[in-house]
């Protein structure tokens, strides 16, 4: 019996060898594949909570104004129509938020990240008052790390697709400490301290 232990012992150690191979290379690139969206997420989580540190609450404001043909405001109002010519005609950014009427007047809003137009249009005359708001690169960033206004397919693919990420990064470095014997015990209450660390400062310092 003793002779064959060795050899149930061989598969066994290769087992935990290519695991621990397995673990480290999905740890590394896991990590090379986030790490653009990690360093995007975390440094934006400094400028959302110091706007003023970077100038992300700073907008820039232009009035402007004019007219559409009232051919496109009688009736039912070809709501595309008005969005496009007033995009192609004044370079507005973003995506038809709303857009409303009734017998007198259309409102319709631009929303992107950073970004805003709001447009007024008596549908008599045809003319219009238009509202650019504009933000600098700063508050851009904010915003798309909020997902706000930046559409669904950028808070489905990035956001939550980094969370995932960041997620795996996690577990896949977590998993990785349990092939360190000298570490193990180290890293984990290391862990264990942080998460408690995260509850008190929540208990203590939420209001």
């Amino acid at each position: 019996m003793n002779a064959g232990e060795p050899k149930k012992a061989k598969p066994r150690r290769r087992l935990y060898q290519k695991s621990a191979a397995a673990f480290r290379w999905l740890h590394i690139y896991l990590s090379m594949l986030g790490f653009t969206a990690l360093m995007f997420f975390a440094l934006t989580g400094i400028t959302l909570n110091h706007p003023t540190w970077f100038g992300g609450s700073e907008q820039v404001i232009d009035d402007l104004s004019g007219e559409l043909s009232p051919g496109l405001l009688v009736d039912e109002v070809n709501q595309l129509e008005v969005a496009e010519t007033l995009r192609e005609r004044h370079g507005l950014k973003g995506h038809v938020k709303e857009f409303e009427s009734d017998e007198f007047e259309c409102m319709l809003v631009f929303k992107g990240p950073g970004y805003a137009a709001d447009v007024f249009i008596d549908r008599d005359s045809g003319k219009y008052s238009l509202t650019v708001t504009s933000s600098n690169a700063v508050a851009i960033m904010n915003d798309l790390h909020k997902g706000r206004d930046s559409g669904a397919a950028w808070n489905a693919l990035v956001i939550d697709g980094s969370a995932i990420l960041m997620a795996l990064m996690s577990l896949s470095g977590f998993g990785l400490l349990f092939y360190l014997k000298k570490r193990r015990v180290a890293g984990v209450m290391t862990a264990v301290a942080g998460t408690i660390a995260m509850v008190v400062a929540w208990i203590i310092l939420v209001p």
